[in-house]
């Protein structure tokens, strides 16, 4: 994800609502465009991680896009992970609930995720998926 920001009359950068300055002379803002990449962040919760905006670099590290791809419409079923499984969605948005917990962990299009061997759920599909996987 990258964010497109503009100068603003005082010479400070302004992007996504935030105002941030810069430290370039007059003569070097004027027609400028500046491209701010978003970090990959990684969470865990109930035992699934969850890399968003995964760098390509690290995609093509993983080789994610030589993978098998799958696919489903909207839909709800159950799952069990026979594998760790890591799977890397193109497209969809998903609430994955593991069987005996309250809470949900939702992923979409950009995610990198990974599945534990063992984890029984169900799978909430509210946009239909595309996705690489991997099992292990």
């Amino acid at each position: 994800m990258a964010y497109v920001g503009t100068f603003s009359p005082n010479h400070s950068l302004l992007f996504s609502g935030t105002k941030h300055s810069l430290q370039y002379p007059a003569s070097t803002r004027r027609g400028v465009v500046v491209v701010v990449r978003a970090e990959s962040m990684t969470t865990e919760k109930l035992g699934i991680k969850i890399e968003k905006n995964p760098p390509e670099e690290k995609l093509t590290q993983l080789g994610v896009r030589k993978w098998p791809k799958w696919g489903c419409p909207p839909s709800n079923f159950p799952w069990t992970y026979e594998a760790k499984e890591t799977c890397y969605l193109l497209e969809g948005k998903v609430k994955v609930t593991p069987s005996g917990s309250d809470e949900s962990v939702e992923i979409g299009a950009g995610d990198l995720v990974v599945f534990p061997k063992g984890m029984s759920c169900t799978w909430d599909v509210s946009v239909g998926v595309d996705k690489h996987y991997n099992f292990e």
